[in-house]
């Protein structure tokens, strides 16, 4: 099953990861990361397919993508 790693200390919560899941895999945390922001994280890791839109997009780097 595909799934995506966050690095929290790298993500700034900036949504564009979120906006570009085409299956609505993607939300930001409830709780803040050691850098201040709310990261994102998997909401529906069973929804995943491992499109990689969401590390592509991303300008921070901070997301890989397993499958």
């Amino acid at each position: 099953m595909p799934k995506i790693e966050v690095d929290i200390k790298r993500c700034k919560g900036c949504e564009l990861c979120i906006v570009a899941c085409p299956e609505g895999v993607i939300a930001l945390s409830k709780t803040f990361a050691p850098s201040g922001y709310y990261p994102a994280m998997m909401a529906k890791p069973e929804a995943c397919t491992g499109c990689r839109q969401c590390a592509y997009v991303c300008p921070d780097v901070a997301i890989e993508v397993w499958k």
